[in-house]
């Protein structure tokens, strides 16, 4: 596992933090447009993820990117998390990942 340069956890807030790094966020796909996807954060707030995804996608999407702006990712990495999620749960890992527990997230 390479750990030299390591997807920060965000949501759409934290997300203006990080830009031009590397970062994870989970969204809930709201529109897929060619090669960019509207989404809600698990903070409820709109997230625009640049890319093309491998094929379908579900209500739930990771994707691991590079932070384009304060709302939006450039998108490497695209994984269906389903069409249920506990989002309230995820953002609070956001949370804990940026702050008081940042070193136990590589």
């Amino acid at each position: 596992m390479d750990t030299s340069n390591p997807a920060v956890f965000v949501n759409a807030e934290l997300l203006r933090s990080y830009v031009g790094r590397k970062v994870r966020a989970v969204i809930q796909v709201m529109r897929s447009d060619g090669g960019t996807v509207i989404g809600r954060s698990t903070d409820e707030q709109q997230i625009v993820v640049k890319g093309n995804p491998p094929g379908p996608l579900t209500t739930f999407v990771e994707v691991i990117g590079i932070a384009d702006s304060n709302q939006s990712i450039r998108a490497e990495i695209w994984s269906n998390f389903g069409d249920t999620l506990d989002t309230y749960s995820y953002n609070r890992v956001c949370l804990l990942a940026n702050g008081d527990y940042k070193h136990l997230f590589i």
